[in-house]
């Protein structure tokens, strides 16, 4: 009976488990959704705002000198800023894991180049691996990457790009695990500085041409500023995204396993059960029997 009472106790355990499971996932639907609208209205942005950048990177490149700036230029890299974001929580399969993979695996190419690197963190998960193995962060920030703000995410990425623009750094990378769809998530290493030169037909004689007439380091200069500053900020919505449909999975896969361990121990159950009848039975009939004699 003492194995009875223990099948019983997990059974409902694990049935508690699996409404809990049940319930986070049907949150992180929710939150899906609302994760999706915002990176739908921001998405068209960031590619207009990416495509008018790489068209400039490429005029400029096929102008030569004729503009100097230093998020345009060809630099020998010798100090790279690295920039990640994961989540501040877990239960969300392999979500985190994936991002920090990825920087871990940067660190180390890096390292070998002999090339220095500071790394800055945004998300609990993954300030406390690299804190955990002792890495040093230049800069982190937690409960940003659950909340997206834009004038918190200019503000952090901020110092890289002056730090870049100063000559202090020669590289800006962002890493973030990005939404593909509510399945799949894709990890995104984007080189934000400098700008990559892009490889098109554009005249050696192009002309980049601003209007109305101002100076044109400043303008590209500002160009590049919110550039960066929104790539930050669509980084920390697409990262949002894939979080919540990371963990919408795990719950869903969470629940499926829950489901059959109750079937597996209900089985469990009903044998034990059926098994101590059985013993109860012949215990009885046995005892009617000595009695007969």
């Amino acid at each position: 009976m003492a194995n009875l009472k223990e099948l019983k106790n997990q059974i409902n355990s694990v049935k508690g488990t699996q409404k809990t499971t049940k319930a986070m996932k049907l949150v992180s639907t929710a939150k899906l959704r609302r994760a999706e609208v915002a990176l739908k209205n921001s998405r068209e942005y960031a590619r207009k705002i990416e495509e008018l950048v790489s068209s400039i990177s490429a005029k400029i490149n096929a102008m030569k000198d004729t503009i100097d700036n230093r998020a345009f230029a060809d630099i020998e890299t010798k100090k790279v800023d690295i920039i990640f974001v994961t989540a501040d929580k877990g239960l969300c399969g392999g979500f985190n894991h994936q991002t920090i993979k990825t920087v871990s695996k940067l660190l180390k190419e890096f390292k070998e180049q002999n090339i220095k690197v500071r790394l800055k963190g945004i998300g609990r998960k993954g300030i406390e691996f690299f804190k955990f193995n002792e890495y040093e962060l230049l800069n982190e920030k937690i409960g940003l990457s659950a909340a997206p703000n834009y004038e918190e995410a200019s503000k952090f990425i901020l110092e890289s790009y002056n730090d870049f623009m100063n000559g202090e750094t020669d590289k800006v990378i962002l890493i973030h695990n990005g939404y593909v769809n509510k399945i799949v998530q894709e990890v995104k290493v984007n080189t934000l500085l400098p700008l990559e030169n892009v490889e098109t037909n554009q005249s050696q004689n192009e002309i980049l041409d601003i209007e109305p007439k101002h100076d044109e380091e400043l303008v590209l200069s500002q160009l590049v500023q919110k550039y960066v500053e929104f790539s930050q900020f669509f980084a920390l919505l697409d990262s949002l995204a894939a979080e919540h449909s990371a963990r919408m999975q795990a719950m869903d896969a969470a629940t499926n396993n829950a489901s059959e361990k109750v079937n597996e121990l209900t089985l469990a159950y009903n044998k034990a059960r059926q098994e101590a009848v059985t013993t109860e039975l012949i215990e009885i009939i046995s005892g009617m029997e000595s009695l007969k004699k």
